[in-house]
């Protein structure tokens, strides 16, 4: 098996050597990550100038690995182009959680979502991160049970997975959506200059079965995703008996 892994932290993060060191047991591994952190970029493609890539200034045991000067789809977009035979994309292991709406700007999962684009099994790998760095070795064991379960799963599935920093055990899940207060944070630099930080805070607590839900009840959550976001009870109630699909009668 071919695994291409990237994430959105880039190339120096102990995030990717550590999924780098676990994913070598199912498979060839390359690595092609941004050259600098690219967290909360979602799914931005370079289109205004070329990309480039360079030998990674870091070595990972057993693997080849290049920097990009682009963002977390455009390394997947270039990593397939150049190792035409992947089979899986790997995304991470990134330093923070990515769950709930977090989704919709996760650079980590447009990597996976990129792969899945292009033909091919995209998964999303995620931990949170306090005060000092996740404790990977803890965490082998359950990356190496995930990669078990999605690797043999049919299809080019996408799936986005968040582990706790001590699992207890893993569950399959769906998406927190639920709504957030937006906080705009005022500051000023050492130049005297003002600046902002965006926030938000829920409203609401997480719903059982959710994959918020879960990483704060210490499970791994693995949430498998689709591609096609039609809101098909909306679109059904448009399509009245005895018109085309969707034609508009005034």
């Amino acid at each position: 098996m071919n695994i291409l892994i990237t994430n959105d932290d880039g190339i120096y993060s102990p995030g990717i050597a550590a999924l780098a060191s676990i994913a070598r047991r199912f498979g060839s591994v390359r690595i092609v990550a941004p050259d600098v952190e690219q967290s909360s970029m979602g799914h931005a493609i370079t289109h205004s100038r070329p990309l480039s890539y360079k030998n990674s200034p870091i070595t990972f045991e057993d693997a080849d690995a290049y920097r990009v000067n682009g963002t977390p789809a455009d390394c997947v977009a270039l990593g397939t182009h150049l190792w035409s035979k992947t089979d899986v994309v790997l995304s991470g292991i990134n330093m923070g959680p990515n769950l709930g709406n977090s989704m919709w700007h996760s650079g980590t999962l447009a990597a996976a979502r990129q792969a899945v684009l292009l033909g091919v099994k995209g998964i999303a790998l995620s931990t949170p991160v306090g005060k000092n760095e996740p404790d990977f070795d803890r965490l082998k064991p359950h990356v190496e049970q995930v990669l078990d379960l999605l690797l043999q799963e049919e299809g080019t599935g996408l799936y986005n997975v968040n582990f706790p920093p001590d699992p207890i055990g893993a569950m399959w899940t769906s998406q927190s959506v639920r709504l957030y207060d937006g906080h705009v944070v005022p500051g000023t630099d050492p130049m005297g200059r003002k600046h902002y930080w965006i926030t938000v805070a829920p409203l609401e607590p997480a719903d059982e079965g959710t994959d918020r839900w879960a990483v704060e009840n210490q499970y791994t959550s693995i949430t498998p995703l689709r591609l096609d976001l039609t809101y098909e009870a909306n679109l059904e109630r448009h399509r009245p008996p005895g018109s085309l699909p969707g034609e508009i009668h005034t």
